[in-house]
Protein backbone atom coordinates (compact mmCIF):
# COMPACT_ATOMS: atom_id res chain seq x y z
CA UNK A 1 0.00 0.00 0.00
CA UNK A 2 1.41 3.39 -1.04
CA UNK A 3 1.27 6.35 1.36
CA UNK A 4 0.49 9.82 0.05
CA UNK A 5 0.14 13.37 1.31
CA UNK A 6 -2.77 13.31 3.74
CA UNK A 7 -2.08 9.73 4.91
CA UNK A 8 -1.78 9.11 8.64
CA UNK A 9 1.10 6.70 9.19
CA UNK A 10 2.84 4.96 12.08
CA UNK A 11 6.53 5.84 11.73
CA UNK A 12 9.77 4.60 13.27
CA UNK A 13 12.83 6.77 12.77
CA UNK A 14 16.32 7.62 13.94
CA UNK A 15 17.85 11.02 13.19
CA UNK A 16 21.62 11.49 12.96
CA UNK A 17 23.80 14.58 12.71
CA UNK A 18 27.48 14.11 11.86
CA UNK A 19 26.98 10.40 12.53
CA UNK A 20 25.58 10.90 16.05
CA UNK A 21 22.00 10.07 17.01
CA UNK A 22 20.06 13.12 18.21
CA UNK A 23 16.53 11.70 18.16
CA UNK A 24 14.95 8.26 17.80
CA UNK A 25 11.80 6.26 18.45
CA UNK A 26 13.91 3.26 19.54
CA UNK A 27 14.86 2.84 23.22
CA UNK A 28 17.92 0.69 22.49
CA UNK A 29 19.36 3.23 20.05
CA UNK A 30 18.71 6.08 22.51
CA UNK A 31 20.50 4.13 25.23
CA UNK A 32 23.44 3.35 22.97
CA UNK A 33 23.72 7.01 21.96
CA UNK A 34 23.55 8.20 25.58
CA UNK A 35 20.37 10.24 25.04
CA UNK A 36 17.84 7.92 26.72
CA UNK A 37 15.11 9.88 28.52
CA UNK A 38 13.21 8.02 31.26
CA UNK A 39 10.24 10.37 30.87
CA UNK A 40 9.86 9.59 27.16
CA UNK A 41 7.94 6.61 25.81
CA UNK A 42 9.89 5.08 22.94
CA UNK A 43 7.45 3.85 20.30
CA UNK A 44 6.44 4.61 16.69
CA UNK A 45 4.85 8.03 16.24
CA UNK A 46 1.64 8.74 14.33
CA UNK A 47 1.96 11.62 11.85
CA UNK A 48 -0.02 12.96 8.92
CA UNK A 49 2.07 13.41 5.80
CA UNK A 50 1.80 17.05 4.74
CA UNK A 51 0.75 18.07 8.25
CA UNK A 52 4.11 19.61 9.23
CA UNK A 53 4.51 17.00 11.95
CA UNK A 54 8.04 16.10 10.83
CA UNK A 55 10.71 18.14 9.05
CA UNK A 56 9.92 18.92 5.39
CA UNK A 57 12.70 16.82 3.88
CA UNK A 58 11.62 13.66 5.69
CA UNK A 59 7.95 14.34 4.96
CA UNK A 60 8.66 14.67 1.23
CA UNK A 61 10.85 11.56 1.19
CA UNK A 62 8.05 9.39 2.62
CA UNK A 63 5.37 10.37 0.10
CA UNK A 64 4.94 7.59 -2.46
CA UNK A 65 6.67 4.94 -0.34
CA UNK A 66 5.12 1.58 0.57
CA UNK A 67 3.90 0.44 3.99
CA UNK A 68 6.65 -1.69 5.52
CA UNK A 69 9.35 0.09 3.56
CA UNK A 70 12.62 0.94 5.30
CA UNK A 71 15.17 3.42 4.06
CA UNK A 72 17.70 6.15 4.70
CA UNK A 73 17.47 9.73 3.47
CA UNK A 74 19.89 12.66 3.66
CA UNK A 75 18.26 16.03 4.26
CA UNK A 76 19.95 19.39 3.56
CA UNK A 77 19.60 22.27 6.06
CA UNK A 78 17.00 24.15 4.00
CA UNK A 79 14.62 21.17 4.33
CA UNK A 80 15.55 20.44 7.94
CA UNK A 81 16.07 23.16 10.57
CA UNK A 82 17.18 25.88 8.18
CA UNK A 83 20.54 27.62 7.69
CA UNK A 84 22.33 29.34 10.53
CA UNK A 85 21.37 32.97 11.02
CA UNK A 86 24.21 35.09 12.41
CA UNK A 87 21.73 37.74 13.54
CA UNK A 88 20.55 35.21 16.15
CA UNK A 89 23.96 35.38 17.85
CA UNK A 90 23.40 38.03 20.54
CA UNK A 91 25.47 39.31 23.42
CA UNK A 92 24.27 40.46 26.83
CA UNK A 93 25.90 41.65 30.07
CA UNK A 94 26.79 38.83 32.44
CA UNK A 95 24.92 40.68 35.21
CA UNK A 96 21.65 40.08 33.32
CA UNK A 97 21.85 36.35 33.98
CA UNK A 98 20.35 34.80 37.09
CA UNK A 99 23.53 32.77 37.59
CA UNK A 100 27.04 32.98 36.20
CA UNK A 101 26.75 32.02 32.50
CA UNK A 102 28.87 29.14 31.25
CA UNK A 103 29.43 27.81 27.74
CA UNK A 104 26.71 25.30 26.86
CA UNK A 105 24.20 26.65 29.38
CA UNK A 106 20.64 26.77 28.05
CA UNK A 107 18.67 29.95 28.68
CA UNK A 108 15.26 31.38 27.79
CA UNK A 109 14.81 35.05 26.92
CA UNK A 110 11.55 36.63 25.75
CA UNK A 111 10.19 33.17 24.93
CA UNK A 112 13.24 32.20 22.86
CA UNK A 113 15.60 29.39 23.84
CA UNK A 114 19.32 29.78 23.33
CA UNK A 115 22.67 28.34 24.31
CA UNK A 116 25.58 30.31 25.74
CA UNK A 117 28.25 30.10 23.04
CA UNK A 118 30.95 32.10 24.80
CA UNK A 119 31.78 34.43 27.68
CA UNK A 120 34.17 37.32 27.05
CA UNK A 121 34.86 39.62 29.96
CA UNK A 122 31.59 40.92 31.31
CA UNK A 123 29.50 39.87 28.32
CA UNK A 124 28.08 36.52 27.23
CA UNK A 125 27.30 35.51 23.64
CA UNK A 126 24.07 33.53 23.27
CA UNK A 127 23.20 31.51 20.15
CA UNK A 128 19.45 31.52 19.50
CA UNK A 129 19.71 29.34 16.38
CA UNK A 130 18.20 25.87 16.56
CA UNK A 131 20.93 23.48 17.70
CA UNK A 132 20.64 21.65 14.34
CA UNK A 133 20.48 24.78 12.15
CA UNK A 134 22.91 24.57 9.23
CA UNK A 135 23.28 20.79 9.60
CA UNK A 136 22.73 18.16 6.92
CA UNK A 137 20.82 15.38 8.66
CA UNK A 138 20.42 11.68 8.00
CA UNK A 139 17.21 9.84 8.84
CA UNK A 140 16.72 6.10 8.99
CA UNK A 141 13.00 5.30 8.76
CA UNK A 142 10.41 2.53 8.62
CA UNK A 143 6.77 3.04 7.65
CA UNK A 144 5.12 0.55 9.98
CA UNK A 145 1.44 1.02 9.07
CA UNK A 146 -1.28 3.30 7.76
CA UNK A 147 -3.54 4.57 10.55
CA UNK A 148 -7.15 4.66 9.38
CA UNK A 149 -9.14 4.66 12.65
CA UNK A 150 -10.25 8.23 13.55
CA UNK A 151 -9.73 7.42 17.24
CA UNK A 152 -6.12 6.32 16.58
CA UNK A 153 -5.54 9.41 14.46
CA UNK A 154 -6.82 11.65 17.26
CA UNK A 155 -4.69 9.87 19.86
CA UNK A 156 -1.68 10.23 17.55
CA UNK A 157 -2.18 14.01 17.39
CA UNK A 158 -2.70 14.20 21.17
CA UNK A 159 0.51 12.27 21.78
CA UNK A 160 2.40 14.36 19.24
CA UNK A 161 1.42 17.71 20.72
CA UNK A 162 0.99 16.93 24.42
CA UNK A 163 2.80 13.67 25.16
CA UNK A 164 -0.29 12.58 27.13
CA UNK A 165 -2.70 9.69 26.70
CA UNK A 166 -6.42 10.40 27.05
CA UNK A 167 -9.54 8.29 26.96
CA UNK A 168 -11.46 9.06 23.78
CA UNK A 169 -15.11 8.65 22.87
CA UNK A 170 -16.40 9.27 19.32
CA UNK A 171 -20.16 9.02 18.78
CA UNK A 172 -22.24 10.55 15.97
CA UNK A 173 -19.58 13.10 15.09
CA UNK A 174 -19.00 14.22 18.68
CA UNK A 175 -15.48 13.62 19.97
CA UNK A 176 -15.11 13.62 23.75
CA UNK A 177 -11.64 13.85 25.27
CA UNK A 178 -11.45 12.77 28.91
CA UNK A 179 -8.80 15.09 30.33
CA UNK A 180 -6.37 13.73 32.93
CA UNK A 181 -6.73 15.43 36.35
CA UNK A 182 -4.53 18.50 36.69
CA UNK A 183 -3.82 18.86 32.96
CA UNK A 184 -4.86 22.51 33.02
CA UNK A 185 -1.69 23.19 35.03
CA UNK A 186 0.39 21.64 32.23
CA UNK A 187 2.02 24.44 30.20
CA UNK A 188 2.49 22.15 27.21
CA UNK A 189 -1.25 21.42 27.13
CA UNK A 190 -2.06 25.12 27.41
CA UNK A 191 0.14 25.92 24.41
CA UNK A 192 -0.95 22.93 22.30
CA UNK A 193 -4.70 22.81 22.92
CA UNK A 194 -5.66 25.36 20.25
CA UNK A 195 -3.60 23.84 17.43
CA UNK A 196 -4.71 20.34 18.45
CA UNK A 197 -8.41 21.27 18.11
CA UNK A 198 -7.70 22.98 14.78
CA UNK A 199 -5.87 19.98 13.32
CA UNK A 200 -8.47 17.47 14.49
CA UNK A 201 -11.14 19.39 12.56
CA UNK A 202 -8.86 20.00 9.56
CA UNK A 203 -7.31 16.54 9.17
CA UNK A 204 -9.85 14.02 10.49
CA UNK A 205 -13.17 13.44 8.76
CA UNK A 206 -16.46 12.90 10.56
CA UNK A 207 -15.82 15.06 13.64
CA UNK A 208 -18.27 17.95 14.03
CA UNK A 209 -17.83 18.77 17.70
CA UNK A 210 -15.14 18.36 20.35
CA UNK A 211 -16.01 18.13 24.05
CA UNK A 212 -13.28 18.44 26.68
CA UNK A 213 -14.39 16.60 29.81
CA UNK A 214 -12.76 16.67 33.22
CA UNK A 215 -13.48 13.79 35.56
CA UNK A 216 -12.41 13.37 39.18
CA UNK A 217 -12.87 10.27 41.35
CA UNK A 218 -13.32 10.36 45.10
CA UNK A 219 -10.07 9.24 46.80
CA UNK A 220 -10.23 5.90 48.61
CA UNK A 221 -10.86 6.33 52.35
CA UNK A 222 -7.75 5.57 54.44
CA UNK A 223 -7.86 2.41 56.52
CA UNK A 224 -7.93 3.25 60.22
CA UNK A 225 -5.10 1.87 62.39
CA UNK A 226 -7.50 -0.36 64.40
CA UNK A 227 -9.04 -1.78 61.22
CA UNK A 228 -5.60 -2.43 59.79
CA UNK A 229 -4.58 -4.35 62.94
CA UNK A 230 -7.79 -6.39 62.85
CA UNK A 231 -7.20 -7.26 59.19
CA UNK A 232 -3.61 -8.26 59.98
CA UNK A 233 -4.70 -10.42 62.94
CA UNK A 234 -7.40 -12.06 60.83
CA UNK A 235 -4.83 -12.84 58.14
CA UNK A 236 -2.48 -14.36 60.71
CA UNK A 237 -5.21 -16.48 62.34
CA UNK A 238 -6.22 -17.85 58.95
CA UNK A 239 -2.72 -19.18 58.28
CA UNK A 240 -2.39 -22.98 58.83
CA UNK A 241 -0.25 -24.04 61.80
CA UNK A 242 3.03 -25.70 61.04
CA UNK A 243 3.14 -29.37 61.99
CA UNK A 244 6.17 -30.71 63.77
CA UNK A 245 7.50 -34.19 63.52
CA UNK A 246 8.25 -36.02 66.74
Amino acid sequence: MVVNEGSFIKLRFTGLSDGSVFDTTEADKATEAGIFNEKKEYKPIVVRLGGMHIIPGLDEALVGKEVGEKGTVEIPPEKAYGPRDESLMRSAPVKNFGEKPQVGMRITSDGEEGIVAGVVGKRAVVDFNHVLAGKTLTYEYEIEAVVESPEEQVQGLIDLYTGREMDIELTDGVLTLILPPGINYDKRWGMARGILMHQIFEFINGIDEIVLKESYKRPAAPVEAEEAEEIEEADESSEPEESSEE
